[in-house]
Parts: C-alpha cells; sequence; structure tokens
C-alpha cells in the first residue's frame, strides 16, 4: 500500500514498491573504498617491479649474443688468416688480407673487440669481447674470451654466459 507521500508525488503503486528497500538496508552507496584501491595498487606495482627486473635480466642476456657471435667470427676469420699466412694476427678491424675485417664494437655496440697474441711466434691468440655503455650493467659477464684452442671464458664468473 503506497504511503501519502508517495500518492501525492504521483507515484503508482508498482513504482513505489520498487522504490522500497529491505529491512536493515541503509541509504549508503555501493563501491569499492579507499583502502581497497590503494591495496590494489599496492598489488600491481609489486607485480610490475618483479615483471620489469625480469625482463631487463632478460635483456642483458640476449645482448651477450652480440658479444658471442663477434668472437665466434674472430676465431672463424683468425683460422682463415692462419691457414693463409702462417701466423695469427692481432688486428681486429682492418680488411684482410691485413686483418681480420671484424668491426669494434660489435654490430649493435654492447662490446668492443681486442685481439692478443703471442708477440714473437704468434701461433696463439686471445680475443676478449668486453661490456660497454648499458650492457656494464651484467656484472656477471663483463667479459667474454675465447682463445687459438677454442678455450671459452668469461669474467667475473664463467656460469652461463656462453649460452
Amino acid at each position: 500500500m503506497p504511503t501519502r507521500a508517495e500518492v501525492a508525488a504521483g507515484l503508482s503503486p508498482q513504482q513505489a514498491g520498487a522504490q522500497q528497500r529491505a529491512p536493515g538496508d541503509s541509504n549508503r552507496m555501493r563501491g569499492m573504498t579507499l583502502i581497497e584501491l590503494m591495496v590494489v595498487l599496492v598489488i600491481v606495482a609489486i607485480l610490475s617491479t618483479l615483471a620489469v627486473g625480469s625482463y631487463r635480466r632478460y635483456v642483458l642476456r640476449a645482448n651477450r649474443t652480440d658479444a658471442t657471435s663477434a668472437l665466434l667470427r674472430i676465431q672463424v676469420a683468425q683460422e682463415k688468416y692462419f691457414l693463409q699466412n702462417n701466423t695469427y694476427t692481432t688486428d681486429v678491424t682492418d680488411p684482410s688480407p691485413a686483418g681480420l675485417g671484424v668491426t669494434s664494437p660489435t654490430p649493435r655496440g654492447f662490446y668492443t673487440l681486442a685481439v692478443a697474441g703471442a708477440p714473437a711466434i704468434a701461433t696463439s691468440f686471445k680475443a676478449t669481447a668486453t661490456a660497454t655503455g648499458t650492457q656494464t650493467q651484467d656484472t656477471s659477464c663483463l667479459t667474454l674470451t675465447i682463445d687459438d684452442q677454442g678455450l671459452r671464458n668469461s669474467a667475473p664468473s664463467t656460469t652461463d654466459c656462453w649460452r
């Protein structure tokens, strides 16, 4: 049964019934509180921090391929040079026949290349790729080396740098 106020407002009995509230229902609005919103923001911030750190480690590891591929190119070029001249060279950047023709820094610019050899007899070499720029954040693999025997090393650690 509609109240006097509802009749005075011109509401039909169906409209008046639809506007009635359940017993104990208050007039407050439903929605998110500030605390609930802050909890959601904290969770999103934690997840994004983990994701960004993981992504940076992945990028640094992926950039190592710039050094490993350049060092392998140097090794192949050194063997070719040795077959032609019966000696190894320390000249990385000059084109053949005087040097190896490998660019330094590496093509993507993350490492600088150098080759050292036995100066008197030149029957061995050691090629080194040293991290530069943003790649210096890869503290586990700052330098990668390969020698005439094919031994691969890295400094300061040797774990997983050549993978």
